[in-house]
C-alpha cells in the first residue's frame, strides 16, 4: 500500500522536529559539528568537525593572525570571519595563542586558515538549522 501524502508515514520523514529549533544553530557555532551531531547526520557532522578543527589548527600552527579588535574594514571582516569559530576563537584568545600581526610568510596563509575555518563553521551551523526546521531534506 502506497503512502499517501496526508498519511503519518509520508509527513513523518520531512516534518519538521518539534522543540527549540535554534539548538543546532547555536550548539553548531559554538562547536563545530555539534549542530550535525543533534540532528543525527553523525558522518556530516564528522566531517565538519575534522575540517573545521583542522584549518583552525593549522592556521595557529602557522603563526596566523587571530583578530581580536577591528581598526580598518579588512580587521572587521577578519574578526567577523574568526567569530565564527565559536569556540576555538574565545579559547585560542583566552591562551593567548595566534599572532596580533603577521611576521613570516606562512603566517598571512594561517590567518586565511583561520578565517576560513570560521564561515566554514557558520555555514555549518546554519545548515543544522535548515535541517532541523525541515527546509533543508535530510
Amino acid at each position: 500500500m502506497a503512502a499517501t501524502p496526508n498519511s503519518p508515514s509520508a509527513t513523518s520523514k520531512t516534518a519538521p522536529q518539534q522543540g527549540f529549533v535554534y539548538l543546532p544553530l547555536i550548539v553548531g557555532w559554538l562547536v563545530p559539528g555539534a549542530g550535525h551531531f543533534l540532528v543525527r547526520k553523525w558522518g556530516r557532522g564528522a566531517l565538519l568537525a575534522l575540517a573545521i578543527l583542522t584549518m583552525f589548527v593549522l592556521g595557529v600552527a602557522m603563526q596566523g593572525k587571530v583578530y581580536s579588535s577591528a581598526h580598518d574594514i579588512l580587521d572587521m571582516l577578519g574578526l567577523v570571519g574568526d567569530l565564527g569559530s565559536g569556540l576555538l576563537y574565545f579559547v585560542t584568545r583566552a591562551l593567548g595563542l595566534g599572532a596580533d600581526s603577521v611576521q613570516v610568510t606562512t603566517a598571512d596563509y594561517g590567518t586565511r586558515f583561520i578565517v576560513v575555518a570560521g564561515l566554514l563553521n557558520v555555514i555549518a551551523a546554519v545548515d543544522a538549522h535548515n535541517l532541523r526546521t525541515g527546509r533543508k531534506p535530510a
